[in-house]
């Protein structure tokens, strides 16, 4: 076989550059599974030295359906890898697997991928043949008994991958258009106020402390009394938690109202927020 014939095969293989191809088959003197093998080693070692730069672009994939959905965040160094091809097919069938695995991320990374490889190998293999650091983020899968998913996608890159996503769970036995209207735009309302939980108790204590530290920080020289510090102090950390949860902000489509009493007009008798995510890349 002719060495370019070799290069071609070679490339075709691996996804490697022609200028590696080349040396990879000088190298190994003409063995294409050699050469094959030298081209995955410096293809990890490759990896390895870009593994140490920042990666903040990239994009959210949610796959799944109402009763299992599963969001996965992979990350690139620049949005123009973003949407790349082989960036975007990549991220797409990691992005079904996951919802197999649950999102569970060592078992997700040991999975075989289409060409019989796992994502790990793959994932060295993109960032081999692109030159960017690539990194699998944050995951989470939505698989709750007696309830229905609702997403949202916003800023799409393309199909289901997008720089922010949106998964709210609603528990009911309830399956009208009402509540299908309500799940899509509890989704959007939540890509757009952030909220940190779905009522107030369940705000993490670490936020709530770090909060109050600095309105205490805020208040400390005010010269006003401590009962007065106190009040203050207390009004804000209460204003704080209601605009931070779920069901206390406004609905973004009709403002005056709160998202709590959104939800008693469906008079959906069973109708419970299960749980919610929203990832947004760069966040």
């Amino acid at each position: 076989m002719a060495d370019i014939e070799k290069i071609k095969q070679l490339r075709l293989s691996t996804g490697a550059g022609f200028k590696d191809c080349s040396s990879a088959i000088e190298e190994s003197s003409g063995d294409l599974d050699k050469a094959a093998e030298i081209l995955r080693i410096k293809g990890i070692s490759k990896a390895n030295k870009k593994m140490s730069r920042v990666a903040k672009e990239g994009v959210v994939a949610v796959s799944g359906d109402e009763n299992k959905i599963s969001l996965i965040e992979v990350n690139c160094e620049t949005d123009f890898v973003a949407k790349n091809e082989d960036f975007i097919q990549f991220v797409k069938e990691v992005s079904e697997i996951n919802n197999l695995c649950n999102s569970n991320i060592e078992s997700l990374k040991k999975s075989k991928m289409k060409n019989s490889k796992t994502v790990d190998e793959n994932l060295v293999s993109l960032i081999s043949k692109i030159g960017e650091k690539i990194t699998i983020g944050r995951t989470k899968t939505f698989n709750y008994d007696g309830s229905k998913n609702f997403n949202y996608l916003h800023t799409i890159v393309k199909d289901n991958l997008s720089k922010l996503a949106v998964v709210v769970s609603l528990e009911t036995k309830n399956n009208s258009n009402s509540l299908k209207n309500f799940g899509k735009h509890l989704s959007m309302h939540i890509a757009a106020s952030n909220p940190l939980a779905v009522d107030s108790n369940n705000i993490d204590k670490e936020i709530l402390d770090k909060e109050t530290n600095l309105i205490a920080e805020e208040l400390k020289n005010t010269g006003k009394s401590d009962d007065i510090v106190k009040k203050i102090s207390i009004g804000k950390i209460n204003k704080f938690k209601e605009d931070n949860a779920l069901l206390t902000q406004p609905w973004v489509m009709e403002p005056k109202k709160r998202v709590r009493d959104i939800l008693k007009e469906l008079s959906i008798t069973d109708l419970k927020i299960k749980d919610f995510y929203r990832l947004k890349i760069g966040e």
